[in-house]
């Protein structure tokens, strides 16, 4: 599966983005799906994942109560609703299957989308 993620941009600290993870090859519904970040000068890091047969879906503490996974079947594409965005959230933003629930990532990261959020 070919995995393509879209929506970032710039943003004052507070604000809202959603983005896209649009998937091309097969369909989400059979992949349990996560989103990621990298910071500049650090790791990749799990934001948020979401099953693929249930809606539930598994974020990272520092997200939690502002950020929402979800998905689209029909569109073939998985969302991640940023709320009350912060300084701290600025990132690359990558997705991609999960391999092992909740935080272990597959290798095919796909282009991510860069979010900057200013203060």
């Amino acid at each position: 599966v070919q995995l393509q993620a879209s929506g970032g941009g710039l943003v004052q600290a507070g604000g809202s983005l959603r983005l896209s993870c649009a998937a091309s090859g097969r369909g989400i519904w059979n992949y349990d799906m996560g989103w990621f970040r990298q910071a500049p000068g650090k790791g990749r890091d799990l934001v948020g994942s979401i099953r693929r047969s249930i809606s539930y879906a598994y974020y990272a503490d520092s997200v939690k109560g502002r950020f929402t996974i979800s998905r689209d079947y029909a569109k073939n594409t998985v969302y991640l609703q940023m709320n009350g965005l912060k300084p701290e959230d600025t990132a690359n933003y990558y997705c991609t299957r999960i391999r092992a629930w909740p935080d272990t990532p597959t290798a095919d990261w796909g282009q991510g989308t860069l979010v900057t959020v200013s203060s």
